[in-house]
């Protein structure tokens, strides 16, 4: 029986498989498409998700001046939904516009010059590393919420689901929206029955109230600034109810044919669901008289505030509406968590796809446009996992302080996004359009959608700064500057290695060298494929670093009659690569600009800890010797017995049957010669 079509590999391949699958062809990729079903669980969970805690950050902060703030809810509330319809109807043209997946980098790329493209880029890769840190913390927040005996295990539970997340998500964009589809639906469901109940209930006079409607806030004594500033900072709190939306212009590629209208009619469903669930989230809390503070000892009556964590405001809803500890409050709570861990997965789609066009442009590494064994892009899936990790720990998976963080990188980027938008439009009209009334509509709603947003960026940015947004401030430059460099440093590669108007082939010789250390069976086989190589000449080179090993090499070498000329060189200093070196030299001083082939004999290895213990000084030698001009290494596998970890079989030969040194050798010849491996 053969292993035919089977690929070979030791027990970690093993484990990789049952956590990832097996590998898809990249004919399959079409396959792996959404429908708008299954598209809306992977792009609008982190929209739907953040109403469960903006509406909290929105009363918490006004509940900084009081009790007696959160009559201006309503009206906050309001300019938020305001502002989300504008940024829907924003990006419907901007997927029609840019469908590639580029999204507002490209936009603003293409339209505005390189810099603002790149401003763009280091928003959105800030701001999803932060998308999956918010949602994961907010998640663990709403979990603990129910199970306050696992406050204590917070960090570790967070980043223990941002390892699930960057697990699933690896194996494929489409076995990821069938996991993620079931609990992104019944949040969705199990929130709007409440919704409906609490609404219910509160017509027939039977209105629910809230665990904390009787504790009471000692509000802060505000001046008129402070009391303006105070609606900005609830407002730009609200304002966490946008995120997500930019996601599904980054992934128009991964939907199903028609691309444009999938993705515009999964926007429109996932802005309407949004708008619904956020505004009517805030009126039933509102009703319910749901009191959140930043720090619970604020709350006048709150037992235990420094060890006793706060409800999320989903948690007290629920329980207003269902009851405590009811199926249905169970049910809500698990929704909750759930999606709001799923709203991770935005970014987990929106952030390599980023990165693969950036890769594309050249500003950023190509590895990041490489697809893995399940057609994703899993090199930008593992950095954003990694750089999730780390800001949760840092954080210590702090909702409130992460929140602070959030946002900013979404606003550049719709601020600089529909900008670009403007400018596309403008030039479509200068060109003549003949479907003048479209762009003109088109340019008005970006036009609108740029200012908009571009005065929210300013609120948020000034409400923001002091209380931990300078940090996206400090890492945005940063991450420009990378991006900056690196796509200078490819462009001037290009420049180095790009072909001459007139290049002339051939050389003036073509000499091989095989390094012998000792008269082993690696040294034979390299030997062996110099000869078979044909060569115009070759020779076999010693390096003398003890005079006794090469009078011993000498003596065998005539033993076995190997009439390939040896040479030893002799290396007082014990260095290996130069005496090399300085036989090229001179050889190419008396035979003219010649090609030289170094053979290398390398032991293939199946344990970790035997690379420690082996190839050291051909490693050396190797890194040496490429950087001589007109040398080329090739590196002679020797297969040691513990490499059947990585070929799955014994690698000793029988002797005559494959190619592993000379088993079997003839009486005296000119080169060695046995059946090839």
């Amino acid at each position: 029986m053969t292993n035919q079509g089977k690929e070979p590999g030791p027990d970690n391949r093993v484990v990789k498989r049952l956590l990832l699958g097996e590998p898809l062809p990249t004919a399959k990729l079409e396959g792996q498409l959404l429908s708008k079903r299954l598209a809306l669980p992977i792009f609008a969970s982190d929209a739907l998700s953040s109403v469960a805690y903006a509406p909290q950050e929105l009363l918490m902060i006004l509940t900084l001046g009081g009790l007696a703030f959160l009559s201006f809810a309503p009206w906050v509330a309001a300019c938020v939904v305001l502002l989300l319809l504008v940024v829907v109807a924003s990006y419907r043209q901007l997927v029609k516009a840019y469908p590639s997946g580029g999204g507002d980098y490209e936009v603003a790329h293409k339209n505005l010059g390189e810099r603002a493209g790149l401003v763009v880029a280091s928003a959105l890769l800030v701001d999803y590393v932060l998308t999956v840190a918010v949602s994961v913390a907010s998640g663990v927040d709403n979990i603990i919420s129910a199970l306050p005996a696992l406050n204590g295990w917070r960090i570790e539970l967070a980043v223990g689901f941002v390892v699930i997340l960057m697990a699933v998500n690896l194996r494929g964009v489409r076995e990821s929206s069938k996991a993620f589809a079931v609990p992104t639906y019944l949040f969705i469901a199990s929130v709007l029955l409440m919704l409906i109940v609490g609404l219910i209930r509160t017509a027939f006079g039977d209105a629910p109230v809230a665990s904390s409607a009787a504790y009471t806030v000692e509000g802060e004594d505000l001046s008129q600034a402070a009391f303006i500033l105070l609606l900005l900072r609830a407002f730009s709190s609200g304002c966490s109810a946008l995120t997500g939306v930019e996601a599904v212009s980054n992934g128009v590629p991964a939907f199903r044919r028609p691309k444009v209208k999938n993705a515009q009619a999964t926007l429109v469903l996932m802005g309407g669901t949004a708008i619904v669930l956020f505004a009517g989230l805030t009126a039933v809390a509102l009703i319910s008289q749901v009191h959140y503070a930043e720090d619970a000892c604020h709350l006048i009556g709150f037992q235990n505030c420094e060890t006793t964590p706060q409800p999320s405001l989903v948690a007290q809803v629920a329980t207003a509406v269902f009851g405590a500890n009811s199926v249905l409050f169970y049910v809500i709570q698990a929704a909750t968590a759930c999606v709001l861990l799923l709203a991770a997965n935005t970014a987990f789609n929106g952030f390599p796809l980023l990165g693969a066009v950036l890769a594309r442009d050249s500003y950023a590494p190509k590895s990041l446009n490489t697809r893995g064994d399940r057609l994703v892009f899993s090199n930008g899936m593992i950095v954003l996992g990694l750089a999730a990790c780390a800001i949760l720990v840092v954080y210590r998976a702090n909702l409130t302080q992460l929140i602070q963080l959030y946002i900013i990188g979404v606003f550049v980027s719709f601020t600089l996004g529909q900008a670009g938008m403007v400018r596309h439009w403008m030039g479509l009209l200068r060109g003549g359009c003949t479907n003048r009334s479209e762009v003109w509509r088109g340019l008005v709603v970006n036009a609108g959608g740029a200012v908009l947003t571009a005065v929210v960026l300013i609120v948020v940015t000034i409400t923001k700064f002091t209380h931990g947004a300078w940090l996206v401030f400090v890492l945005m430059p940063v991450l420009y500057t990378l991006m900056l460099g690196v796509n200078r440093y490819y462009r001037d590669v290009e420049t180095e290695i790009e072909v001459d108007e007139t290049t002339a082939f051939g050389a003036d010789g073509d000499h091989a060298i095989v390094l012998i250390n000792k008269m082993q069976k690696p040294a034979l086989k390299a030997l062996d494929y110099a000869l078979a190589a044909r060569h115009q000449s070759i020779v076999a080179i010693h390096i003398a670093a003890d005079e006794q090993t090469a009078q011993r090499l000498e003596q065998q070498w005539q033993e076995q009659n190997i009439r390939v000329p040896l040479i030893v060189l002799e290396s007082p200093y014990r260095d290996f690569a130069v005496p090399i070196i300085r036989y090229i030299a001179k050889y190419r001083e008396n035979h003219g600009p010649t090609v030289v082939t170094v053979y290398l004999p390398q032991y293939i290895v199946g344990h970790w800890w035997e690379s420690i213990l082996h190839n050291r000084r051909a490693n050396r030698i190797r890194q040496q010797l490429m950087l001589v001009h007109g040398v080329t290494i090739a590196l002679v596998p020797w297969l040691l017995d513990s490499s059947e970890l990585i070929y799955g079989r014994r690698s000793r030969p029988l002797p005559g049957q494959e190619r592993r040194g000379e088993p079997v050798r003839p009486g005296t010849r000119e080169r060695v010669s046995h059946p090839r491996r």
